[in-house]
């Protein structure tokens, strides 16, 4: 196979809202070019973007799909996302990797909430755009109804470059406006004309000269309207609207065509900021094959037969097999191959030029976000960056046979998908996946049981409550006297148990006086008070912001120990706190909720009815509104699924632990019957 110098490359993502047809639309790129000879269809499982039994499952795609095609002497790496919420990381991954993208939008739905935030993420990464309106063969479908829906929402830059004929049923071409056709159908004639002018005025407006010649009635050429709509598209002053319809292949061949024409190719990307670890220096690296080698990995996959499965892009240099050095953890890597990756087929290459796309296997330090380069000139390129956490789940192993698989195979899913993560929560123990929503955590559970033979059990999380006193205890006796023949067991201790404000953990003091508690069996004393702190009194739930005072005792000369001391501070702290009015203390998250204007009034009922404490609210200047607040944990546990629900989609928000305070005492209550009823069960805390 052909090696590709970057001029002669394009890499372009696929964006849209899930069901604008992206899969499809790939899939008919790759029968167009000649890739595949049939094409697959998403309803039955059998795109070549779409492999992943989850994805066939879903009917929708769960990951990033690389579709490498040849047209007219280039190679074109589109690269299909999916087009749902939780699956956002993939769409960060992507970006990473490419030079433009197409935005679907689909001939029957108009502009949708995903297609919005896609565009904002092109936006702030400044990458050139082509907008195709997708199912122009479907019913309903509506070429100008669509293309007053994209103007509205993402502006005036965005003109149509081609102009259907007829739609739905009647769908049955294409007419393009840059070159005019000789022969235009009378139908759409005053169509054409009508979009032909307002493309020529909005590549006029990006040349000053063009704009001259267009403002005194000159007649622009063609070739003048290419060269600066290209110009144009590159710079972000123009987005052209395409037309397809992907099963009929109408407009395919032209969307090729246009993505040579319109889009850059690697060649022409600004140069990436990169630094070497060895002397802490910058360089701007070019795309250049004959410069020094840096690859950035921007997507991992986990198999348990072939390994791990690294998709890199070549950011500068030529990568060939052999050794090279992971500059990110400091480690040689070996590798065996490089390959060009379409779907799930992989086929050897003998090297990639800078600006290409391509895979290695069995890397074993090389993770997301590594740079792989020559070990003489160590290179370490910016990382990617993905969203934290929104939702969370509580895992338990199936069965006896799972738990030892349970860790491992969760720490290869993260390593897959680093939107994920998996901690351990330390106040209630629970092992937890987290995650951006509910479908991207039952996915990672699918893959769980598929890919590493792991059954999960999964329920909500316990919220880790904390106790602690709300008054002073002055004088807490504890006593350990056991007498069984022989040596006998002897602890007595006094202890004062008081408050501390919040945060402050759990303090030990003593103030013995006299030796009336040898200094030895102090720390004893202290042990067994922490080990009780630790266990809980009330409900279980961990001791804290309360200082332990020992101010007197006694001890016996042959029958004391420090395991008798021990068990008199465990034995103290648990009456100690059971005198000084002891309370629930809750998690308290701080929320940043960003939601368009209209939404701003129903996301603060919601949040008050959620006991939440509004902190303040930030118009944002774009139409959006950020809502501060404080919420009590256990109401805001699914709050990722109630903003949706509220906002449609349009909502976003951050969450922080911020503080624990008091539980009220209604709630208090509830919590302690439900714990003991738990341990009725058998089923712990």
């Amino acid at each position: 196979m052909a090696t590709f110098t970057p001029d002669r490359l394009r890499n372009v993502a696929l964006l849209g809202h899930t069901g604008s047809g992206k899969t499809t639309l790939g899939e008919a790129l790759l029968f167009a070019t000649g890739a595949i000879s049939r094409m697959g269809r998403v309803e039955d499982g059998n795109t070549v973007a779409d492999y992943e039994p989850e994805a066939v499952k879903r009917r929708g795609s769960v990951q990033l799909a690389l579709l490498p095609c040849f047209w007219k002497e280039h190679k074109i790496t589109f690269i299909d996302t999916p087009g749902y919420f939780d699956f956002t990381g993939e769409v960060i991954s992507a970006l990473r990797a490419v030079d433009a993208v197409v935005l679907c939008v689909s001939a029957n739905a108009g502009v949708e909430v995903i297609t919005e935030q896609m565009w904002e993420r092109v936006q702030e990464q400044h990458l050139p755009c082509l907008i195709v309106i997708t199912k122009m063969d479907r019913e309903n479908a509506d070429f100008s109804r669509c293309l007053a829906s994209i103007q509205q929402t993402f502006g005036r830059q965005c003109v149509a470059y081609q102009i259907p004929i007829g739609a739905a049923q009647t769908f049955s071409g294409i007419v393009p406006l840059l070159p005019l056709p000789e022969s235009i159908p009378a139908e759409v004639k005053a169509q054409v004309e009508q979009a032909r002018e307002r493309l020529v005025e909005a590549i006029a407006e990006t040349d000053d000269a063009l704009a001259t010649k267009y403002l005194e009635g000159e007649v622009i050429a063609d070739q003048d309207l290419q060269h600066a709509l290209r110009a144009g598209v590159v710079q972000g002053k123009v987005v052209p609207v395409l037309v397809t319809s992907a099963l009929q292949g109408k407009g395919v061949p032209q969307l090729l065509d246009a993505v040579l024409a319109l889009l850059p190719s690697p060649a022409e990307s600004p140069p990436v900021e990169a630094t070497n670890p060895a002397t802490g220096q910058k360089e701007a690296l070019r795309t250049d094959p004959s410069g020094p080698l840096a690859a950035l990995v921007f997507k991992t996959t986990a198999d348990p037969y072939v390994g791990k499965l690294s998709l890199f892009r070549v950011v500068s240099g030529t990568f060939t097999p052999g050794e090279v050095f992971n500059a990110t953890k400091g480690q040689t890597e070996r590798v065996g191959q490089v390959f060009l990756l379409r779907g799930k087929t992989q086929e050897a290459v003998p090297s990639l030029m800078a600006g290409d796309i391509g895979a290695v296997t069995k890397l074993q330090a090389t993770s997301t976000g590594d740079t792989l380069c020559n070990r003489d000139h160590p290179l370490v390129v910016p990382g990617l960056s993905f969203p934290e956490p929104l939702y969370s789940l509580a895992v338990y192993p199936k069965t006896k046979a799972d738990l030892d698989k349970l860790g491992p195979a969760l720490a290869r899913l993260v390593e897959e998908d680093p939107s994920l993560r998996f901690t351990r929560e330390p106040g209630t123990g629970e092992a937890l996946l987290q995650g951006l929503g509910d479908a991207h955590l039952d996915v990672a559970l699918q893959r769980a049981q598929r890919k590493f033979g792991v059954g999960l059990v999964v329920q909500t999380p316990k919220v880790p409550y904390k106790e602690t006193v709300s008054a002073r205890a002055d004088r807490v006796e504890s006593r350990y006297k056991k007498q069984t023949g022989g040596h006998g067991h002897y602890a007595h201790i006094v202890v004062r148990i008081e408050p501390l404000p919040r945060g402050s953990g759990l303090e030990f003091a003593e103030e013995v006086v006299g030796g009336v508690v040898p200094k030895e069996f102090i720390p004893a004393v202290e042990k067994g008070v922490k080990r009780a702190a630790a266990e809980g009194v009330v409900a279980g739930y961990p001791v804290t912001d309360v200082r332990v005072v020992l101010f007197d005792g006694s001890s016996h000369p042959v029958d004391s120990a420090s395991g008798d001391f021990e068990i008199a501070g465990y034995e103290g702290l648990r009456k100690g706190v059971l005198q000084a009015n002891p309370v629930l203390l809750e998690p308290i998250m701080r929320l940043e909720v960003t939601v368009p204007d209209q939404f701003s009034g129903d996301v603060i009922g919601d949040l008050n009815g959620k006991r939440g404490r509004i902190l303040g609210m930030t118009p944002l200047g774009n139409g959006k509104t950020q809502i501060d607040a404080l919420v009590p944990l256990v109401e805001v546990q699914r709050y990722v699924l109630d903003l949706r629900s509220l906002t449609q989609g349009r909502g976003t928000f951050r969450m922080t632990f911020d503080h624990y305070e008091e539980l009220p005492p209604h709630l208090a209550q509830k919590v302690i019957e439900q714990v003991k009823q738990a341990r009725a069960e058998g089923g712990g805390r």
